[in-house]
């Protein structure tokens, strides 16, 4: 997955697993991979989604299939695509059609495949939802629907509201992105000025039965946050995403203000409100991945590489380069005392670190981490920091491996600072063959952190 050339790996060992140690550098990679092949949908859909016959198994719930006269997949997001491929394995003929939007398209039978753009909204992405929607309008009480919400569905399935244009979208979400702002806020107004989030999807699919499959990329594993919630109810409003625009500083088109206050001092909601409970009350959403899968098999990998592990949190958050500095304030307490783990060890963490943009450069949180991580690492230890999709940021990279070596001295930690507060952090890393590129991984269930310390 990772190119180990790159990043130096060390394949010796020290007796390797069962009773050894590997060596922290190819520890730290197995994690990863580990982690990212565990929250694939080839793994998550062949142990979740089963077929007996006529009987369909979603996590605890069983379907008749005989009782529905279609069976459709509809969805968007960076793994949408993904699981849509590993429902027709399971299911194969019994699929009749469907439409996915995302940006790692994979062949699916009878579900048609739009490609869109990730992390900003295109023109592919707004046709791609307006034809999902047309499609879901056309289905009735007779059809089952596997609705696909993945992270990256925010930006992917795209359907702005009455009078937003593309480009007010795009200047919208790229304001956001920069703002810093937590992705629940971030969500908060992408649901306000859209048709498909904060349950648009169930209304369309109304009176279908529907069954969301969700691959969480967001800490709190809420469904209405992943994807913005295309079919959860929104438990948002309009003058609660005016209080984000307002707190966070966000510069967001005029078109959009106006949209939300005319939204927010609407006083007759309920028959819009009524109209989507009906549609929801045929919705079940189920959790089928999220962080904690990754870690979990990460950590497996350390163990049986020899290292015990510890997993800090699947819920870091907040600025990147701080979260940083308390990962490696760990691994230095590790090495003196023995706590909170003894070494050789692994400290493992997920979650979603931000980055308030103030420069014009290329990185991502992961590579902001990485870097503000790597000016205070304790020799010997590795550091590896991916987003589980593969783009961190808006490059072309997963995340970064680094070590106290990264920055081996008084000219290259002055790189670095600058680097930081020019949010340029990506070509430091590059130049020091630090990066970690892997291409689309098909999944994506937020950050996956791996701190190996050895003995």
């Amino acid at each position: 997955m990772f190119d180990r050339d790159d990043v130096g790996d060390d394949r010796d060992t020290e007796g390797g697993g069962h009773g050894g140690t590997s060596a922290p550098r190819r520890v730290a990679l197995d994690a990863l991979e580990a982690g990212i092949d565990a929250a694939h949908p080839r793994s998550v859909i062949a142990a979740d989604v089963t077929l007996d016959g006529e009987t369909l198994r979603v996590a605890d719930r069983t379907v008749d299939l005989s009782a529905y006269d279609e069976i459709l997949v509809f969805g968007g997001g960076n793994a949408a695509g993904r699981v849509a491929a590993a429902l027709d394995d399971q299911l194969g003929d019994h699929i009749d059609g469907g439409i996915v939007v995302t940006d790692d398209p994979a062949p699916a039978g009878a579900v048609e495949m739009i490609e869109g753009t990730h992390p900003l909204p295109s023109e592919s992405n707004v046709t791609g939802t307006r034809r999902l929607l047309d499609r879901a309008r056309e289905c009735d009480a007779d059809t089952l629907a596997l609705v696909a919400v993945t992270g990256g569905g925010s930006a992917l399935l795209t359907a702005p509201s009455d009078d937003i244009g593309l480009d007010a979208l795009s200047d919208l979400t790229d304001s956001l992105l920069r703002s810093g702002a937590p992705i629940e806020a971030i969500n908060t107004v992408r649901r306000a000025v859209s048709d498909v989030k904060g349950g648009g999807l169930a209304a369309a699919l109304a009176p279908a039965t529907a069954i969301g499959l969700v691959f969480s990329d967001v800490t709190s594993d809420d469904p209405a946050v992943v994807a913005s919630g295309p079919v959860s109810p929104n438990p948002t409003t309009a003058g609660d995403a005016l209080d984000v625009l307002d707190d966070y500083d966000v510069d967001a088109p005029r078109v959009v203000i106006e949209h939300l206050e005319s939204k927010s001092n609407e006083t007759d909601q309920t028959e819009s409100d009524d109209a989507a409970s009906v549609a929801l009350d045929r919705v079940s959403v189920h959790v089928l991945a999220d962080g904690f899968t990754a870690l979990s098999a990460a950590a497996s990998s350390c163990d049986d590489a020899g290292y015990e592990s510890l997993i800090l949190s699947r819920s870091v958050r907040g600025e990147a380069r701080e979260a940083a500095k308390t990962h490696v304030a760990l691994a230095e307490e590790a090495q003196i005392t023995g706590n909170p783990v003894e070494p050789p060890a692994v400290i493992l963490s997920g979650g979603e670190t931000t980055v308030t943009v103030r420069g014009d450069g290329t990185g991502g949180p992961n590579q902001e981490f990485a870097v503000s991580a790597a000016l205070d690492l304790p020799d010997s230890v590795v550091l590896g920091a991916v987003d589980t999709d593969g783009i961190d940021g808006a490059t072309d990279a997963a995340g970064a491996l680094v070590t106290a070596e990264t920055i081996a001295d008084s000219e290259d930690e002055r790189a670095a600072t600058v680097a930081l507060a020019d949010n340029d952090v990506y070509p430091f890393l590059e130049a020091r063959d630090a990066l970690l590129i892997s291409g689309a991984t098909g999944t994506n269930v937020n950050d996956l952190r791996v701190l190996v310390v050895p003995e």
